[in-house]
């Protein structure tokens, strides 16, 4: 027995967007960039809808599933290009897609297992902190090798990470090494530059930094160091280039140092310097 019931010859917009399984705004928008020719309005002003203005909204419907763009849904309409080469790129593009999805299934997964936020550094820094018991890093060293890795890369970074090490393992350097903080941040408060303080601390962090690297050498971390420059390889780690210039580095990385606390470091590089 046949219905009684006789579909309409024309719906409203709201009615083709249901049928098409997408929305008003939709087809508004697929209007504006010529995907779908505008229909004609009926007497009441609103747009009215046909059949084959219905079958073209579910073909754009199954383009838009595959991933086909809009401009390129225009162009296969219009038979402007060969569909092939259409879908040959869209094959690129998702194979991209999918190297990227993985990529940041393993950063999960290594952020997971490392742990936040030293998880969110570089694997190469992270390998080599792992031997470190929980809690050993401070926020400021995270931070610091945040900064490096910024600037120098993942191997700048881990090759810093030698230095955290040393100071989570040796509690008299890492209490000089506090107290040379708490120095070095009181040039902030007015001193002049040139204030006996600045060249005194700047002699104590040279002799600071000295002792690290004895401390590094000691325990082997420089050969590490160095079994790092021969083997690391970004393109074969999968690592961004993340390395900025020192020169950018500078000119954009703020900062609230005083003239007298920028002399000290200047007057420690120097002194550094001399010493090698």
């Amino acid at each position: 027995m046949y219905s009684s019931i006789t579909p309409p010859r024309q719906v409203k917009i709201g009615d083709a967007a249901a049928f098409a399984g997408t929305t008003p705004r939709a087809i508004r928008h697929y209007h504006e960039i010529g995907l779908l020719p505008e229909p004609a309005r009926g007497g009441d002003g609103r747009r009215r809808y046909g059949y084959d203005d219905v079958i073209r909204l579910l073909w754009i419907r199954k383009m838009a599933a595959v991933g086909i763009s809009l401009d390129d849904m225009r162009a296969a309409f219009d038979e402007a290009r060969d569909i092939e080469e259409i879908l040959s790129r869209l094959e690129e593009t998702l194979a991209v897609r999918a190297a990227e999805i993985e990529r940041q299934r393993a950063a999960v997964h290594h952020l997971r297992a490392v742990g936040h936020p030293l998880g969110l550094l570089s694997e190469l820094v992270t390998d080599r902190l792992s031997h470190l018991p929980p809690g050993s890093l401070r926020a400021s060293d995270l931070d610091a090798l945040l900064v490096t890795e910024r600037v120098f890369g993942p191997l700048g970074a881990a090759i810093q990470a030698g230095v955290f090490i040393v100071l989570a393992t040796h509690p008299d350097l890492r209490a000089e090494d506090d107290r040379l903080d708490r120095a070095e941040a009181a040039l902030d408060d007015g001193v002049d530059t040139h204030d006996p303080r600045v060249e005194e601390l700047a002699i104590r962090r040279c002799a600071q930094q000295r002792a690290l690297e004895q401390a590094i050498e000691a325990a082997g971390l420089d050969a590490a160091e160095e079994r790092l420059f021969e083997t690391y390889d970004a393109d074969l780690k999968g690592e961004e280039d993340t390395r900025m210039s020192a020169f950018e580095a500078i000119t954009k990385m703020p900062y609230d140092f005083s003239p007298a606390r920028m002399r000290c470091m200047e007057l420690t590089a120097r002194l550094l310097a001399e010493a090698h």
